[in-house]
């Protein structure tokens, strides 16, 4: 059986949630980007899209976001590069399920485009391949390639230059400060550390390296100091991308619900399993 034939215009698109295991920033070009290693994960929970065919060739949103016109929603974006790279004449009407949260440091946008761009090249037939995909996904955001690409990877430039890694079937307890935490502010902070020694894919393991934005985060949002200092309390707890979402690592599924049950009245969290792959890794070439 051909292995994207169980995903139909009938089936529901995981738009999974990534952590940053580490992410150190390296440097910085001279155009102002940062340069940067760090190790994605993907993880069991995420955002779900559901599409349906416009026979007009338009490309609308369901359920539109708060505050995000949909001209400018990354989904919409993503089915219209695609739209213009195939010279595709089909429309698509896209319902998401939002689960992650904006501002979080989870990729939950660039996951639903990426998600998008995988979803739509199998529906429409379009049989772009996956790297040329991955370029179209850049265009919308550094963080869209890996998502595209379906391997946990350690990351190195803007976050493009992916190697796969292998990681161990851990669990996650993640939690949500109630803020967002718009990733352009902490990179233009004066005090972000962006002379981080570089290391080698080959001699990067689980566990090692530390977040750079986290010092940042902290100093600009308490809430997500405060969710830090409690999770901390049952392991090691580091923030996710620019934040504002915290995560710890936890051997097994009771061993992270047990903490999971604890969190105080007030806090938002949920347990997750680190995947092996992306769940529509196998859509593509």
């Amino acid at each position: 059986m051909n292995a994207g034939s169980r995903w139909t215009w009938d089936s529901a698109y995981p738009a999974p949630a990534k952590l940053n295991l580490f992410l150190h920033v390296v440097g910085r070009r001279d155009d102002g980007y940062h340069l940067l290693q760090t190790v994605f994960r993907f993880v069991g929970y995420g955002d779900s899209l559901r599409f349906s065919p416009d026979g007009d060739g338009r490309v609308t949103l369901a359920r539109p976001l708060p505050g995000v016109p949909p001209e400018s929603d990354l989904t919409v974006r993503a089915a219209r590069l695609l739209q213009e790279e195939t010279g595709c004449r089909d429309g698509v009407r896209i319902d998401i399920e939002k689960r992650l949260p904006l501002g979080g440091g989870l990729g939950g946008g660039s996951s639903d485009a990426a998600t998008v761009l995988l979803a739509l090249n199998h529906l429409w037939g379009t049989g772009v391949p996956r790297r040329r995909l991955q370029e179209i996904g850049l265009a919308l955001g550094a963080d869209v390639p890996v998502f595209v690409a379906g391997d946990n990877a350690f990351a190195e430039g803007v976050g493009e230059a992916l190697r796969p890694v292998d990681l161990p079937p851990v669990w996650y307890v993640v939690l949500e400060p109630p803020v967002q935490v718009p990733t352009a502010l902490i990179f233009k902070d004066a005090g972000l550390r962006r002379d981080t020694p570089p290391v080698s894919a080959s001699a990067w393991r689980p566990g090692c390296g530390g977040n750079d934005l986290q010092a940042v985060a902290v100093r600009l949002f308490p809430e997500v100091a405060r969710h830090l200092d409690w999770l901390a309390r049952f392991g090691e707890a580091r923030m996710s991308g620019s934040g504002a979402c915290v995560f710890a690592e936890f051997a097994t599924e009771d061993a992270a619900r047990e903490v999971l049950a604890r969190l105080p009245g007030g806090m938002r969290g949920w347990v997750a399993a680190g995947l092996g792959a992306h769940p529509l890794r196998a859509l593509g070439g």
